[in-house]
């Protein structure tokens, strides 16, 4: 990669994510989890900290939203502002908080076989 990521030809840019359970203070759980579990989206890969476990109902929740919630979006976007979705089992008071953290930048090249169209990298 050049010096600057920004100015190479075929180069995105995706934000780094935290998905943590939250819950009131005394709540009775249904769907496995504990306030404060949590995993981290890192470009398409999902890293879970050592032991912890997720809700496979809860992580199908969430998966349509994360990559949409990786792309830059403009500030008026309810995808910038709003930052927290509801367990789906409706019996359970969690919520998982999605916070974007870090930029990463990728390669098209490094993501996909498929090359870019004549004229579409910066």
């Amino acid at each position: 990669m050049t010096a600057d990521p920004a100015t190479e030809p075929g180069s995105f840019e995706l934000y780094d994510l935290r998905v943590e359970v939250i819950a009131p203070p005394g709540a009775r759980i249904y769907c496995g989890a504990t306030a404060g579990d949590y995993f981290e989206v890192h470009g398409e890969m999902l890293h879970f900290p050592p032991g912890q476990g997720f809700s496979l109902y809860s992580l199908a929740a969430l998966l349509p939203l994360l990559p949409a919630k990786q792309r830059m979006t403009d500030a008026a976007d309810w995808m910038s502002t709003d930052a927290e979705v509801a367990c789906p089992d409706p019996n359970c008071p969690t919520r998982f908080r999605i916070t974007r953290t870090a930029k990463r930048w990728f390669r098209h090249a490094d993501t996909t076989a498929t090359p870019l169209p004549a004229g579409s990298a910066r």
